[in-house]
């Protein structure tokens, strides 16, 4: 897959959050604000931004367009994130 993505920036977290940053990337003259580098129990993994419901429901607003496209974008951030 061709490298589309460009990471705009890296906003790292301090603290016991298991959110460690937000990232912002663009891609098609399109910015994408809010993406999430989140610690789980299997390590680290990207979130999508998303919003909460009234609910109290989480909803993604962006989501990659299929398997490989999320595959790529999280090999981009994490990399970027660990570097």
């Amino acid at each position: 897959m061709e490298n589309a993505f460009q990471i705009n920036r890296i906003y790292r977290l301090e603290g016991e959050s298991k959110v460690k940053a937000f990232v912002d990337v663009s891609f098609a003259g399109i910015i994408v604000k809010g993406l999430k580098v989140v610690q789980g129990a299997k390590g680290l993994f990207l979130g999508m931004p998303g919003r909460q419901d009234k609910d109290g429901r989480w909803h993604n607003t962006v989501c990659p367009q299929n398997p490989e496209a999320y595959q790529h974008l999280s090999e981009l951030v994490l990399s970027a994130y660990n570097e």
